[in-house]
């Protein structure tokens, strides 16, 4: 029994339902195109879900955030989720004024209206409670016209925002199948991973990293973490290990002085399960070239982990039941240093473990790599993926579970 309600829970036919996505797509910044339908692919057995029950969805998302040049209207997005879904889909440039609203009204069931990027409601960023965004123009407006409300947005569901949370509290809440989908694996592979747990962590990000690594090791949820990229190699410098001015101009404004220190704290917490490189790939001359650390420092970019390293990372891996892979393991859009990350993400694969993946840039190597269908879980979440890791709530999920409960005081 789930603390919060799924669409199995309700009964959706002929109804107006609020479906809130995560449309916040990768484009392209000359022809503002959506250069990856990824997130909208992920959300189709939820809009199919209610499609084939037919229900009446109004569909809400944000792209970008204000000021930003990614902050367009939601039309492309409305364009290419008919596509994909084969179907026709409404798209109104209102969110909750008069033309949103007559569009509501007007719906037949079975029918998709697509309202505009709800970020241009200027208040829906702001941090507030359910009960406080419930009061909120945007949800006073758009409730009374709906039934229910269904949020699949898991990679926003650490934002405490107005479309996310205030919906909850007026309205009988639900997650979408992703949602749920999302919370299920994450709860198998962080709350009660199967031992051993070995997690990997690459990219070019490192300061969240660190508290990460912290949490996970302290409360047992990891028994060992590999480190690849940038994140290795402040760990090497944290050790005193001299990368060269090219690499250590690398940690930019992350590398702080209080960030090595953290560093070398849990480093120091943690030797025996924080894994580090012992090679690398440099570029020289237009090829690979393997190094080892005693060859450290050099002139040129660390763009790969070594062979040696590759294979005592495959040691290391053979003996998980669950892994979690955060982060390339080096510059893998380059076909001379996808080595690590190809060999290590393949050997996963073939792996017996529970997988499950998560970061924008991991999926893109997995889908370049065509290893989709191989991996447990893919997860769509960044920020909300982080902080389930380190056990923090969810402010959306949190909603959601108070949604229900406020559902069964109401049934007694």
């Amino acid at each position: 029994m789930k603390d919060y309600n799924t669409l199995d829970d309700f009964n959706v036919e002929n109804k107006t339902v609020l479906l809130r996505v995560d449309f916040n797509m990768p484009l392209d910044k000359k022809t503002l195109d959506i250069t990856d339908d990824t997130r909208i692919r992920l959300a189709l057995p939820t809009i199919k879900e209610l499609v084939n029950k037919n229900a009446k969805t109004v569909i809400l998302a944000h792209q970008g955030k204000q000021g930003s040049w990614d902050f367009i209207s939601m039309q492309k997005h409305a364009q290419m989720l008919a596509k994909l879904l084969g179907k026709n889909v409404t798209f109104i440039d209102d969110i909750y004024g008069e033309k949103a609203k007559n569009a509501i009204k007007t719906m037949k069931p079975g029918t998709v209206v697509f309202l505009d990027n709800v970020r241009k409601y200027t208040a829906e960023t702001e941090k507030k409670k359910p009960e406080e965004h419930a009061r909120s123009e945007l949800v006073q407006n758009l409730s009374p016209l709906a039934d229910f409300y269904v949020n699949d947005a898991f990679a926003a569901a650490h934002r405490a925002q107005c479309s996310l949370t205030g919906f909850t509290v007026v309205l009988p809440s639900v997650a979408g199948r992703l949602m749920e989908k999302e919370l299920t694996a994450l709860e198998k592979a962080v709350s009660h991973p199967e031992k051993p747990s070995i997690f990997l962590f690459g990219g070019a990000k490192f300061a969240d990293v660190i508290i990460t690594i912290d949490r996970i090791l302290s409360n047992k949820i990891a028994d060992h973490v590999l480190l690849t990229g940038l994140t290795a190699n402040a760990f090497l410098k944290a050790k005193g290990v001299n990368l060269g001015k090219k690499n250590e101009q690398a940690f930019d404004e992350e590398g702080t002085p209080e960030v090595f220190t953290e560093i070398k704290n849990v480093y120091k917490k943690f030797e025996k399960q924080i894994h580090l490189p012992t090679d690398f790939a440099i570029e020289e001359h237009g090829k690979r070239k393997e190094i080892t650390l005693a060859d450290l420092p050099v002139d040129n970019n660390l763009f790969d982990i070594g062979e040696k390293t590759i294979q005592e990372y495959k040691k290391i891996l053979g003996t998980a039941k669950t892994i979690f892979i955060s982060g390339p393991c080096g510059v893998y859009e380059n076909p001379f240093f996808r080595k690590g990350t190809e060999e290590i993400f393949a050997f996963i694969t073939t792996s017996k473990a529970f997988s499950i993946v998560g970061g924008g840039h991991t999926v893109a190597a997995i889908e370049q790599m065509k290893l989709r269908d191989k991996i447990t879980h893919i997860s769509t979440g960044g920020g909300a993926l982080e902080k389930f890791m380190m056990g923090e709530k969810l402010a959306v999920v949190e909603a959601l579970k108070a949604a229900k409960q406020r559902q069964l005081v109401h049934a007694k």
